[in-house]
């Protein structure tokens, strides 16, 4: 019996990130936080390929206490040693302690909004963008919605937020689906 290959995305090419393409990306994210270690990851992507972060996805979580806001904003500069000395992530100074800052800054955005949902998914007015790319050439590396995400947040505070990075959040967090239109997970992800 031999099995149908699946229509997907060209950018997957190991197991991690076939896994990652076929169950997480593009899926509309609605946890604070999942929606926090979305946001810390995508800043700590920068520069980097997804490949490196998926690998440390898990060291990360480790690192971060599974990524409670509530915990990460009391970090202080013991923490920020440790987490420096720690091989299980990227170890940059600035993108650590943007870690620390943005959680300052979650933590400030979702008392305002009553949810980091409630404020990330304003910029797309509640309900995910479906794009209908053919090629991965067509896919932006930001839109009019991550530029005003972008200065919304570094007005609140955040950082390693630019377009560019706020466009790869949306991506990962389903605000946007950017499956190309022939790969299985568009269709599935448009009836959402």
């Amino acid at each position: 019996m031999s099995q149908t290959k699946l229509n997907r995305c060209s950018w997957p090419k190991t197991d991690l990130s076939l896994a990652y393409h076929d169950t997480e990306w593009g899926v509309p994210v609605h946890d604070d936080r999942l929606l926090f270690e979305h946001l810390i990851l995508d800043g700590a992507q920068a520069g980097l390929s997804w490949e490196i972060i998926l690998r440390k996805r898990e060291g990360y979580r480790l690192a971060f206490e599974n990524f409670n806001a509530e915990k990460v904003a009391r970090y202080d500069a013991r923490h920020i040693r440790r987490l420096l000395a720690d091989p299980g992530i990227v170890r940059n100074r600035l993108k650590v302690e943007s870690a620390i800052a943005n959680a300052r800054a979650f933590l400030k955005t979702r008392e305002e909004f009553g949810s980091f949902d409630a404020y990330l998914w304003q910029f797309v007015d509640g309900r995910p963008l479906v794009n209908r790319w053919k090629s991965m050439k067509e896919i932006p590396a930001q839109s009019e919605e991550s530029v005003a995400m972008s200065k919304s947040l570094k007005s609140r505070g955040f950082r390693f937020v630019g377009p560019t990075i706020c466009y790869a959040l949306m991506q990962a967090s389903g605000l946007i689906n950017d499956h190309l239109v022939d790969c299985f997970r568009h269709k599935e992800l448009s009836k959402k």
